[in-house]
This record gives C-alpha cells, sequence and structure tokens, in this order.
C-alpha cells in the first residue's frame, strides 16, 4: 500500500486516483500527525511507500522522515515539493526527491520504480 500525505486535499487526492488507476492500493492523509497514526496502526505493515509534501502544518522536511523512519526502518519514501531548493534539506537520506508539479506518467513510474508494480 502507498500512504499519500499531503495538507492540500485536493493534491492528495489527486495522487491517490493516479495510482489507484494504475492499479495500486493507495491511501490519503492529510498532516503528519495522520501519517504518524496510519504508521502506528494494525495495518502499518501493508504500507510500502510513503509519498509526502515537503512542507506541511506540524511537521515537515528531513526531520517528518527522520520520525517516519522511527516507527518503520528503511520505509520507501518520495518527497515532493514546489520549491527544487528543498533537495538539499535530503542531502544523505535514503530518499527520492521531485520538484513539483509532476506528471501522473512520471509518477506511476517512480511508484514502479521506488517499490511496487501495479
Amino acid at each position: 500500500m502507498i500512504l499519500v500525505v499531503d495538507d492540500n486535499p485536493v493534491q492528495a487526492l489527486t495522487r491517490t486516483a493516479i495510482l489507484s488507476r494504475a492499479g495500486h492500493a493507495v491511501s490519503a492523509v492529510y498532516s503528519a500527525e495522520d501519517a504518524f497514526h496510519a504508521l502506528d496502526s494494525d495495518q502499518a505493515h501493508k504500507i510500502g511507500l510513503v509519498i509526502t509534501d515537503h512542507i506541511m502544518p506540524g511537521e515537515s522536511g528531513s526531520h517528518f522522515i527522520q520520525l517516519l523512519w522511527q516507527r518503520r526502518p528503511g520505509l520507501k519514501v518520495l518527497v515532493l515539493s514546489g520549491l527544487a531548493e528543498a533537495e538539499a534539506e535530503y542531502e544523505g537520506l535514503d530518499i527520492t526527491f521531485r520538484a513539483k508539479p509532476i506528471m501522473p506518467e512520471e509518477l506511476i513510474s517512480l511508484v514502479k520504480d521506488l517499490c511496487c508494480e501495479a
């Protein structure tokens, strides 16, 4: 399962729809706190990839990734940001970073490369 984390519901639901249509199991949450709840749930073992926005209220950026990894070490992460310069914040972390906007075909291809075939 793919967990999409974005405080913008339109973007989260758009990515969820794109990946669902491509055959992936996807769940969307709208905050870092909700992402942590998902990773603490009894369904957490099904999550193989987190796709997250770079900036969110409450928790964002590389600190958010480190907190995710405390719950699920080594979990694959794709960070999307409208700020291309934000990539420097993830230096040394084993994540994939892409600047927004991201085309549906690229998103599907990245997911395939990162974790799972549909």
